[in-house]
């Protein structure tokens, strides 16, 4: 379960709390705290819809939604004075079901171990990534009358070169792979950098990396220099005894998105 206060001082009573409910008992315990009717409506809802209702004797907007990669998750929204009686009223129901409170760090471990984006990272950013190179090309309507710039988009990607995969290191506790940090073939040539990373559910680190086209196949080898933005500044020949180098962790393309 995640806290995200979304209260702006500056919006009056237009404020609201997002509290994020996820995972495979996530209804069962918002239906612990609904009425029948309330129950009903709540069960109804597919995928990125969402409905009003009250629960535990407040008043909270359900969506079925959620950026954990979950196929049954919630994110409800409650006003930020009954935020933590709501918030408490989901722990106690949540307890037979083992539920557990946890921040937006965790939240932005299981998305990058599900392949979704994260602007700034995957999007946007200091590598100014578009949908096409994030991997998301079938959700634009590119015939959209309301799409101005289908043309410079579409240009775009007649150029483009690269695209984010998902990536895995191959062995356990190796260091931890950065933003930014080189991905290279194993002819030791540059096809990429790393744009996130994080543990997943088995113990491996897990990641998504911006890399050239060919190079985002699944199955493909490739090592990367984590966290080690000097690796390049003395070359092999010029090493004398006492000098440290980083040595690069080997990883595997993997498929674009988590499998269930």
């Amino acid at each position: 379960m995640i806290l995200r206060n979304l209260k702006d001082p500056n919006e009056g009573e237009d404020q609201l709390v997002d509290i994020a409910l996820q995972g495979p008992h996530s209804r069962d315990i918002l239906l612990k705290l609904a009425e029948p009717a309330e129950e009903r409506r709540i069960r109804r809802l597919n995928r990125s819809q969402l409905c009003e209702a009250v629960l535990g004797g407040m008043h909270v907007v359900v969506s079925r939604t959620g950026y954990t990669g979950e196929r049954m998750c919630f994110e409800l929204f409650v006003h930020p004075d009954e935020a933590v009686k709501f918030w408490n009223a989901l722990l106690e129901a949540g307890k037979p079901f083992g539920l557990e409170p946890c921040g937006l760090g965790a939240r932005d471990s299981l998305r990058t171990e599900a392949g979704l984006p994260l602007y700034g990272h995957e999007m946007g950013g200091d590598l100014n990534l578009t949908i096409g190179e994030a991997g998301f090309l079938p959700f634009l309507k590119l015939n959209s009358a309301w799409f101005i710039g289908r043309k410079s988009f579409v240009d775009r990607e007649e150029k483009r070169t690269g695209v984010v995969a998902r990536f895995r290191f191959d062995e356990k506790a190796v260091r931890m792979a950065r933003h930014g940090d080189p991905v290279c073939d194993l002819k030791g040539r540059m096809v990429g950098v790393v744009t996130s990373c994080a543990i997943d559910q088995e113990g491996y680190l897990t990641g998504q990396a911006f890399v050239d086209n060919k190079v985002a196949v699944e199955g493909t080898k490739v090592f990367i220099f984590q966290n080690a933005p000097d690796w390049r500044q003395k070359s092999p020949a010029e090493l004398t005894h006492g000098d440290r180098v980083a040595l690069p962790g080997a990883a595997t393309i993997i498929s674009r998105f988590m499998k269930n």
